[in-house]
């Protein structure tokens, strides 16, 4: 049976159909039509139990209140790898398996970056959807040869954050000042910035290298061969990945 509150519908069965462990998924997309699919779809599935779903525009402390272990999130449109970091923030211990996505490099990564636990492609069946919940709930990962060997590459170099020019240019330049062992008032000075200026970037520098240190971000600048010169590259863009939703301890002044 199914409550509706607000833009939240609540699904509630009877404890006697609802064993401890069949995951609570969630399932989160702005296509009503898809959305609604999924859950009917879903619903058939003895393994699992849906106990809700929205669009984006719900606040992720609605979520919260049902206690899914698992959302089902669509990111073929833009809000959805941009929620996650939200919803992570609130729910630290959720899975979240991805729906609709593309094996191309970028999507790939910022999906991992995001914190996504599985990856079911646009081609993929309810069967793959339920496979790849059960697989997050283990903390395994099913994915395509092609997906697998793009996470691999990625992993395999340490550096890659700065290699591929995921840093912007000013970041760059603060992990060159931060590998010479400037403090964020020391490099305000230098770059004539407001230290808080400075250590928003040392968060985002930390969180886009995957580190949690600044020696870790200034022994990845060392590796990587890059000096301060080439911290000023003109031209150099920056791939919008998003930001892990893990907060990095050493932004510190």
């Amino acid at each position: 049976m199914a409550q509706e509150t607000g833009s939240l519908p609540i699904f509630c069965n009877d404890p006697a159909e609802n064993p401890q462990d069949r995951p609570r998924i969630f399932v989160l997309s702005d296509i009503r039509l898809l959305r609604e699919g999924i859950v009917l779809a879903l619903s058939l599935q003895a393994s699992v139990q849906v106990v809700g779903s929205s669009d984006f525009s719900i606040a992720p402390r609605k979520i919260v209140g049902v206690a899914p272990s698992v959302l089902i999130l669509d990111i073929t449109v833009s809000k959805g790898l941009e929620y996650t970091c939200a919803i992570r923030a609130a729910m630290p211990d959720v899975k979240i398996v991805a729906l609709g996505v593309a094996e191309i490099e970028q999507v790939v990564i910022a999906c991992a970056e995001a914190g996504v636990s599985g990856f079911v492609s646009p081609s993929g069946s309810v069967n793959d959807v339920v496979t790849a919940v059960h697989s997050a709930i283990r903390g395994e990962l099913v994915c395509s040869p092609r997906t697998a060997g793009i996470l691999l590459s990625h992993v395999a170099k340490p550096s890659a954050a700065v290699e591929n020019g995921n840093l912007t240019p000013r970041e760059r330049e603060i992990v060159s000042l931060m590998s010479e062992g400037m403090s964020n008032k020391h490099i305000a000075r230098q770059l004539g910035i407001q230290n808080a200026t400075v250590k928003s970037h040392v968060h985002n520098i930390l969180s886009k290298m995957r580190v949690r240190r600044r020696g870790e971000a200034a022994a990845q600048l060392l590796h990587s061969g890059m000096n301060g010169s080439e911290a000023l590259l003109p031209g150099d863009a920056p791939i919008p990945l998003p930001v892990p939703y893990s907060s990095p301890r050493s932004a510190r002044n």
